[in-house]
């Protein structure tokens, strides 16, 4: 999939971005947009994106087989990273897992729904068979809103999710057949 790449993009405000995959010569970058990040959203990032050694084991370790990266860049800022994660085996191996991060300045003007897009197109191309995500229902219910227009189907639990301090949040599991 990586060879499709890199591809401009135009954003629904006029703005142009450059989509592809991370690769190795990113991980300064990337640890730059992360960091440009709120701490509202950093604090709620699925990995540690604060430690810069794991970013730099990211970009030592690339295997677009197990996780395809996807960058969007404005110049030579990163604005969007998004990432279509591949199981080796078991029952779920043909469940790709999307995740995303996109800087505030870039909300609503269609870069997350272009990022998801380029994602499961990528599912598509590899053979999976669905699509899932995890999101905090009250802090990213734009997105949840976003993902039900795309076709994605949504189920809530309760409390399921917890914060940095403990405090339970609801989940919402989002999924697409392919």
């Amino acid at each position: 999939m990586p060879n499709r790449y890199p591809q401009e993009a135009a954003l629904q405000d006029g703005r142009r971005v450059m989509i592809r995959p991370f690769n190795r010569r990113d991980a300064d970058e990337l640890y730059a947009f992360f960091q440009r990040l709120p701490t509202s959203v950093r604090r709620f990032a699925w990995d540690r994106i604060d430690d810069r050694a794991l970013i730099e084991q990211w970009a030592q370790n690339i295997d677009y087989a197990k996780v395809f990266p996807l960058l969007a860049v404005d110049g030579t800022r990163i604005v969007a990273d998004a990432t279509l994660h591949h199981r080796d085996g078991g029952p779920l191996r043909l469940v790709g897992r999307l995740k995303w991060l996109i800087d505030p300045e870039f909300y609503d003007v269609g870069l997350g729904t272009m990022m998801v897009n380029h994602l499961i197109g990528a599912a598509r191309t590899d053979g999976l068979r669905h699509l899932s995500c995890m999101l905090i229902s009250d802090l990213e219910s734009a997105a949840i809103t976003t993902l039900e227009k795309m076709a994605f189907t949504s189920h809530t639990i309760k409390g399921y999710g917890a914060d940095p301090d403990g405090n339970a949040h609801d989940m919402t599991k989002m999924v697409l057949e392919l």
